[in-house]
């Protein structure tokens, strides 16, 4: 599982900054997942083969409350669910009160805090550092955030304390097919947890969060081996209050990433929401397998049905393969059919296809629809093959492909995925093209055609 790093630090030190360095966002807000309080903004960022996830805050320490106010709050909830701490400060501005009242609290955690000295450029490094050796953190960094200088030796630092996470490969491992209950809190995620185990093996009580954490619950049905992920409720922000419950919003978001096949549980009374629609973007940007399962519809008349299936498809048209599937939890109303949709979409987020195939196809794609000509040319699709699995991927390799307009696109998209079956899990197209190694040159020669030039002209003058 990804480590997450915590940004703290009073204001103006430069975390927003480092943020969006680390997530390569230029926007420091980079998602506004429902539960998540304004002061505190979540971000996935990769060094190499390494991911992460970063938390970043609002400054603490100083205003009239300190260190014990809103933000101070907001800070703890963020280190509590940090694997690490990246304490920044501001070494042009050198130590002050703010930073030792916040060392003090950081010093006390048993996890690995780090002290980043930002805006060391255009001065003298161990002086601008020198102040901070008396908050007692004996790992200090020295980086220019606005800049990247020193970030990535820092990153390489904090995260080889933590091993790598673990290939999930398909098929192979005792965990089967990994399948993560996500949405809002009481929309029934843990009632159709017990439905589909069987068995009551989740609290279930009518208020909503009552799950405070992620639970792994591994089972077998039919010879195929599964895990079911059942997550604590999302909620829209400005209405989470508990502590407990705010710690609970990134175990959530982790579920999403460990898992290969996400269950999307809509209340069909109140139908997909904002806070639906923020989880959803997750999902995408994560490429996992998607099903929307709309609950509690026993209980709609046959008006409201129509009003929610029309409503559904048109919040969901940015993806139109999800699956959508009605039920009851309550009552067992099309659960069971759950379970075929869910190796479907496994089985077309891990499909192999041969490069052979899969250039026939496009092949086919090609002569029923030309690419329209730009100019003077017109892009020539050579050949394709499968670049990774879960989410399916597509390379394309051929000439002049930059110049495919977005419709095209989308229409090698949706003819493959038809082509190849593709059910609940998202594909991915992805584009070439190959180096004309005249390109640039004009009518310049090669050293070879100078030589045979230059024999020619002197044999000529010889005669």
């Amino acid at each position: 599982m990804k480590p997450v790093l915590a940004l703290v630090g009073r204001p103006n030190v430069g975390k927003s900054t480092l943020f969006n360095r680390l997530t390569r966002t230029r926007d420091a807000l980079v998602a506004d997942y429902p539960g998540l309080t304004r002061d505190r903004k979540y971000g996935d960022g990769k060094v190499g083969e390494r991911a992460y996830m970063v938390v970043d805050t609002g400054g603490i320490g100083e205003g009239d409350d300190g260190i014990d106010g809103p933000m101070g709050d907001q800070a703890r909830q963020a280190v509590a669910e940090a694997d690490a701490v990246l304490f920044m400060v501001d070494g042009r501005a050198g130590l002050t009160a703010s930073d030792e009242l916040v060392a003090r609290e950081l010093r006390s955690l048993n996890k690995p805090v780090y002290l980043v000295v930002n805006k060391v450029d255009g001065v003298d490094e161990n002086i601008a550092a020198a102040d901070f050796y008396s908050l007692g953190l004996t790992s200090q960094h020295r980086i220019a955030a606005s800049q990247g200088r020193g970030v990535n030796a820092m990153m390489a630092e904090v995260l080889a304390a933590f091993p790598d996470a673990p290939e999930h490969s398909p098929g192979t491992e005792e965990q089967g097919i990994r399948v993560a209950i996500i949405g809002r809190p009481n929309v029934g995620k843990s009632t159709l947890v017990n439905r589909m185990l069987g068995e009551d093996r989740v609290v279930v009580f009518d208020m909503a969060g009552t799950t405070r954490d992620s639970i792994y619950i591994p089972f077998e049905r039919r010879g195929q081996r599964y895990t079911l992920i059942d997550t604590a409720g999302v909620r829209r922000r400005g209405k989470v209050h508990e502590t407990i419950e705010k710690f609970s919003v990134i175990k959530a978001m982790q579920a999403i990433d460990d898992a290969q096949v996400v269950i999307l549980v809509v209340d069909a009374r109140e139908g997909i929401t904002d806070q639906d629609l923020s989880l959803l973007g997750h999902v995408l940007q994560a490429g996992r397998s998607l099903l929307v399962a709309v609950n509690k519809w026993d209980g709609l008349d046959a008006s409201h049905r129509e009003q929610v299936k029309s409503e559904l498809a048109r919040r969901l048209e940015f993806a139109p393969w999800a699956r959508v599937h009605y039920i009851s939890a309550l009552h067992g109303t099309g659960v069971g059919d759950l379970y075929a949709l869910i190796e479907r979409a496994w089985q077309s987020a891990f499909t192999r296809i041969p490069t052979n195939k899969l250039t026939s196809m496009l092949e086919h794609l090609v002569a029923a629809n030309q690419p329209p000509q730009v100019g003077r040319h017109r892009a020539k699709l050579r050949y394709a093959h499968l670049g990774g699995t879960n989410p399916p991927r597509i390379i394309i390799h051929g000439n002049s492909l930059d110049s495919l307009p977005d419709s095209y696109r989308r229409y090698l998209e949706n003819r493959f995925r038809d082509l190849l079956k593709l059910e609940g899990t998202p594909l991915k197209v992805e584009f070439k093209s190959g180096d004309n190694p005249f390109e640039g040159k004009g009518n310049q020669l090669t050293e070879r055609q100078v030589q045979r030039k230059r024999r020619l002209i002197k044999h000529v003058k010889g005669r």
